[in-house]
């Protein structure tokens, strides 16, 4: 009974493919990020302890 059983094709459904050759006129360096994320939390650290 298991080879009554219709085999479909295997689809490549939701696949999308991107291209490498796109680039940002905005290049942010990670270290910049990690900057900007210190600045953010010690500007919070000190705006809890003055209010």
């Amino acid at each position: 009974m298991a080879q009554d059983r219709l085999r479909m094709p295997s689809s490549t459904g939701g696949l999308v493919n991107y291209y490498d050759d796109y680039k940002s006129k905005i290049q942010i360096k990670p270290a910049h990020v990690v900057l900007l994320i210190v600045l953010a939390v010690a500007l919070e650290i000190v705006l809890r302890v003055v209010m």
